[in-house]
């Protein structure tokens, strides 16, 4: 099907980044124009019923969508010139209250725990003192704690025995660091895997090993990917993990469980570079037919409201 030509925006910080790149790339090869703006260089004019952005001091016009790729550190932000960009009618790929969702770890936690898929069992506390009842809350030692702002691994620590876990948590409560105490999934043997989801289909999946004598997985710290196949069970499980955080496009990844695939996080910018790379599928372009679809719709509806005419 062709598809005229779109100016796509992606909001990203730095145009060498590989996920900024293949989507740049898959844009063009699509037959339209890519923008790369940075979010943080982004000025936002809130006037009446007239929001606009500058960008350089440029008014920023003609956009028909939005790829947001936003870091964790710049949510706030970054949420915040998504959320600009929607005011001005341009459909984005990540809603400003999915992103802003998306990043907080307890909120998303609480979210998914409503909807139908396993989840390790997981405790959060006000730096409380009963660090026993915490630690017996979700099974025992060995666990883990997981601090709310890290990413990519960074910030989660595996507290092998009781004593272990109490010193841990302990020391955390005692810096004021706000932290998640999680269920240890031992049969999943240091592996997880990154189901990645555009527009509720699956388009790749990789399972991430964590090097020898690491429980993390995370390419970041060293993990290997092989690609996946999915099964019922662990494709549904992602599918309604996206849905319940309302990403239509997101990383999720889950653990292999003996009570069956469990939710560990949705990730609401995930990385491009592991995925293709490990399962050799073009996702950036998948991403960008979903941007056309949805450009496509905006503009149908935009139609339909010129059409139906006020009666006078």
């Amino acid at each position: 099907m062709q598809h005229s030509e779109y100016k796509i925006v992606v909001l990203s910080r730095n145009k060498t980044l590989y996920s900024t790149k293949r989507l740049v790339e898959a844009i063009e090869l699509r037959g339209h124009e890519a923008l790369v703006l940075d979010h943080l260089k982004c000025d936002l004019v809130i006037e009446q019923n007239r929001p606009s952005i500058t960008y350089k001091g440029e008014p920023v016009t003609g956009v028909d969508a939005v790829i947001p790729r936003i870091g964790a550190s710049v949510t706030f932000y970054g949420a915040a010139v998504v959320r600009q960009f929607e005011m001005m009618k341009v459909p984005t790929v990540i809603e400003s209250q999915a992103l802003v969702r998306s990043r907080d770890k307890l909120r998303s936690l609480q979210i998914l725990a409503r909807s139908t898929v396993g989840m390790p069992k997981t405790v959060f506390t006000n730096y409380s003192k009963e660090t026993k009842t915490i630690i017996d809350s979700v099974g025992g030692a060995p666990l883990i704690v997981k601090l709310l702002e890290g990413t990519q691994g960074y910030g989660v620590v595996l507290a092998p025995t009781q004593k272990a876990a109490e010193s841990i948590i302990e020391a955390f409560h005692s810096m004021k660091a706000r932290v998640i105490v999680q269920e240890f999934i031992k049969e999943a043997k240091g592996a997880d895997i990154r189901a990645f989801v555009v527009n509720n289909k699956v388009v790749g999946a990789m399972k991430r090993q964590g090097r020898a004598g690491e429980f993390r997985s995370n390419l970041h710290q060293g993990g290997s990917g092989t690609p996946i196949k999915l099964t019922k069970q662990e494709r549904e499980a992602a599918l309604t993990a996206a849905r319940a955080m309302n990403l239509a496009v997101a990383g999720v990844d889950l653990l292999q469980s003996d009570r069956g695939p469990l939710v560990l996080e949705v990730n609401s910018s995930p990385g491009l570079q592991g995925i293709e790379q490990t399962t050799k599928k073009d996702i950036a372009s998948e991403i960008v037919k979903y941007v056309e679809m949805l450009v496509e719709s905006s503009q149908k509806l935009k139609n339909n409201r010129r059409k139906i005419k006020p009666r006078g």
